[in-house]
C-alpha cells in the first residue's frame, strides 16, 4: 500500500489558536518523507476562523471544505474522509492539545507494523484533561473494558491514524457528533483489528470546548451499548437475563421448600430472563450470519 497519508482536522470557532495550528502542522508536513495532505474541514464557524481559512493561499497546500452550517464533530471526519485522496487517515483536532508533531512518528509505526489503526492514549506525564469531563471518561473507559473484554487506554482520543479502506467500512454506522471516535475504537476492536495505542501528553485547550459534558457523556453510554448491541450483543443481554432467570429460580425453589406453594412474582421473573436471554441469542445469531 502506497506510503500516503491525509490528515483531517475539523474546525469549528477555533479562532484563538486556528493560525499557531496552521502553522504547526505545515511545518510538520514539510518536514516528512512521505506524501501528505492536510484537509482543514470548516464546521460552520462564526467567530472569524472562517476568514482565516477562507484566505489560506493555495500554494500552501492545505485543503479546505466548508459546511454552511455547524454538522458536528464526526460529520466534519466524515466529510474529509470521503474527500481523501490516501490510503491512510489521520485526525487531529485544531486547538493545540495533541502532539502533532509525532504523527509521522506513528505514521511510521503503522505502516512499518501493518497495524490497522494506531491510537494516542493520553496516559502520558502531562495529561490536561479538565477535572468536570474525568468522571464521565472513567465510566466510560469502565463501561468499554468490560463490553469489548479487554482494556482500552483511551476510548476516544483525538489523535489517531486509521487505514481509509476500513474506515469506509463502518462509515454508515459512525456518528456526527463527538461519538465518532469512541465508535470507531469499538468497531475496530471488536471485529479483531490489529489496534495500537501509543502514550502521548495532553495540553491544555486553547479557546472554549465544544463537549457537553451531560449531554455527550448520555449520548457516548448509549452509542456505546448500541454499537456492542450491533457487533456482540450477548454483552447486554446475559448480564440482565443471568440475575433474573438465578433469581428467579432461587426464589421458586425456596417458595417450594418453605411454603409449598409457588407465587406468580417468581414466575414471572424467571420467565422475563428467560424472554430477554432468548431475545440475546436471536440477536446473536443474526450478527453471526450477517
Amino acid at each position: 500500500m502506497e506510503r500516503a497519508l491525509t490528515l483531517i482536522v475539523p474546525v469549528y470557532n477555533e479562532i484563538d489558536g486556528i493560525e499557531n495550528a496552521i502553522n504547526h502542522l505545515r511545518k510538520i508536513r514539510d518536514g516528512s518523507d512521505f506524501k501528505f495532505e492536510i484537509i482543514l474541514v470548516n464546521d460552520g464557524s462564526n467567530d472569524g476562523t472562517e476568514n482565516i481559512l477562507r484566505d489560506l493561499p493555495q500554494k500552501s497546500g492545505f485543503r479546505v471544505i466548508d459546511h454552511p452550517r455547524n454538522r458536528g464533530y464526526g460529520a466534519s471526519l466524515k466529510t474529509g474522509i470521503r474527500a481523501a485522496q490516501h490510503p491512510y487517515i489521520a485526525i487531529t483536532d485544531a486547538d493545540g492539545t495533541y502532539p502533532d508533531e509525532l504523527i509521522p512518528e506513528f505514521f511510521d509505526d503503522m505502516t512499518e507494523n501493518n497495524l490497522d489503526m494506531l491510537v494516542g492514549a493520553r496516559t502520558g506525564e502531562s495529561v490536561k484533561i479538565p477535572l468536570v469531563r474525568k468522571p464521565a471518561k472513567w465510566v466510560i473507559n469502565k463501561l468499554v473494558n468490560y463490553m469489548i473484554g479487554t482494556r482500552v487506554p483511551d476510548v476516544n482520543s483525538g489523535l489517531r491514524i486509521m487505514r481509509k479502506e476500513i474506515l469506509e467500512r463502518f462509515l454508515h454506522l459512525l456518528p456526527d457528533g463527538f461519538s465518532f471516535t469512541s465508535t470507531i475504537t469499538l468497531a475496530m476492536l471488536v471485529n479483531g483489528y490489529e489496534v495500537k495505542y501509543v502514550s502521548i501528553n495532553y495540553k491544555k485547550r486553547r479557546g472554549k470546548s465544544k463537549i457537553r459534558p451531560i449531554y455527550d457523556t448520555l449520548n457516548f453510554l448509549q452509542l456505546i451499548i448500541r454499537t456492542v448491541l450491533f457487533f456482540n450483543p450477548l454483552k447486554v443481554f446475559l448480564p440482565i437475563s443471568l440475575p433474573l432467570l438465578l433469581g428467579g429460580f432461587i426464589v421458586m425453589i425456596l417458595q417450594a421448600i418453605l411454603y409449598k406453594n409457588i407465587s406468580t412474582v417468581s414466575v414471572v421473573i424467571t420467565l422475563t430472563g428467560l424472554q430477554i436471554l432468548g431475545i440475546g441469542m436471536l440477536a446473536d445469531l443474526i450478527v453471526s450470519k450477517r
